[in-house]
């Protein structure tokens, strides 16, 4: 075990390079908890392609092919554009009329717990079912959507790994397209970064290396994890505990008209046929099928929706399952400012306003930056 105690008094050893490491020992404690980045890949049990190559390339492709949806107008990647870190730079997606919600990043999504800003889904490859089916986007049938199937150049493909097309139901065409398109998503993760550089040298024992990471950057990091409390939902390797939370974000769609967030999701959720605990699993020990056995819809749940990870989170913009926030600067001043007449009066009480000096605020954004891609 090294002595965090003593690595940090030889800060002064490294003071002739431009910058040094300002961390306390529990601080830097803390940032070990980051990582290490990228994980290690395990396959889904409750998708037996999972993992399968052929499955990854024949989900790439339908992700990329308008077919999946009723009338050829969108593709998954309409909504999720790869060369815009599988989101796009609009503050809410746009189907057959404009969507509640921001579209979220698909990267990083294998191994989590819920899916979606409400977590209808406990599961990838249920998730990536709704698209498909809702009337508002994709709004394909589970019985045209095999017609099409039969027909297209992907049959022979899907029937190397599912069998034959024609002696399934169609609900299970369905459910194994879901699965395809989770076997791609399950690689779509983000490189490391310079924040990882930095927590690497640490936990290496290399103050020299570390001491190249921004000062800027490390100040924005001890208010990520001290005065801002940001650490509190943004934890662990993904910066996400992937729970729900009333962020203070108003929830309002009109005048008349409300996002309930978490409390629809459960809705959705308990009442779905493609959970971990469900038939359409393939995992025969039911792994991870407690959480929804488990969970309950409650008030509390109104407004609250998932914490995204902050991996990658510079290319994201704009932010908020409402897409209101347009860069990171404006992030942080929401929160620098939180209307606490905002939240619930039974909710969490764990926010309250940051009021951090300009220069803070820019720290903290600097440090945000550094969970983006290294750019040569």
């Amino acid at each position: 075990m090294r002595h965090w105690a003593v690595l940090v008094a030889m800060v002064v050893q490294v003071s002739a390079v431009h910058s040094e490491v300002l961390l306390s020992e529990a601080e830097i404690s803390q940032t070990l908890s980051f990582g290490p980045w990228p994980p290690s890949l395990e396959t889904d049990p409750s998708n037996r392609v999972s993992g399968d190559s052929r499955a990854i390339a024949l989900g790439a492709a339908l992700f990329r092919d308008p077919i999946l949806s009723v009338d050829g107008a969108f593709s998954c990647a309409s909504c999720h554009l790869p060369e815009n870190a599988f989101t796009i730079p609009q503050a809410r997606a746009l189907g057959r009329t404009k969507l509640d919600r921001n579209s979220p990043s698909l990267r990083n999504l294998a191994g989590l717990r819920w899916y979606g800003w409400g977590g209808k889904s406990d599961n990838l490859w249920a998730a990536s079912l709704h698209p498909i089916l809702d009337e508002l986007e994709m709004a394909n049938t589970a019985e045209n959507w095999k017609d099409v199937l039969q027909g297209s150049l992907y049959s022979r493909d899907y029937e190397a790994l599912f069998g034959p097309l024609a002696a399934q139901p169609p609900e299970q065409v369905l459910v194994n397209t879901g699965k395809l398109l989770a076997a791609y998503q399950e690689t779509l993760v983000t490189a490391p970064t310079a924040f990882d550089a930095f927590r690497d040298a640490l936990e290496r024992g290399d103050l020299v290396a570390a001491a190249s990471y921004p000062e800027t950057a490390q100040q924005g990091l001890q208010l990520f994890l001290g005065e801002g409390n940001c650490v509190f939902c943004h934890s662990g390797p993904r910066f996400s505990n992937n729970e729900f939370h009333d962020a203070g974000v108003p929830y309002f769609l009109s005048e008349t008209e409300v996002d309930p967030g978490r409390f629809a999701g459960l809705q959705t959720l308990l009442s779905s046929p493609y959970t971990l605990n469900g038939i359409w699993s393939d995992d025969p020990q039911k792994g991870g099928a407690w959480a929804v056995q488990s969970v309950r819809q409650s008030h509390a749940d109104f407004g609250t929706f998932r914490t995204p990870s902050l991996r990658g989170v510079a290319e994201t913009m704009p932010y908020m399952h409402d897409g209101s926030l347009k860069d990171l600067n404006a992030v942080i001043r929401h929160y620098n400012e939180i209307d606490l007449e905002r939240m619930h009066a039974d909710g969490e009480a764990v926010l309250s306003p940051l009021e951090l000096s300009e220069r803070q605020i820019a720290s903290l954004v600097a440090f945000l930056k550094t969970l983006s891609e290294i750019r040569e």
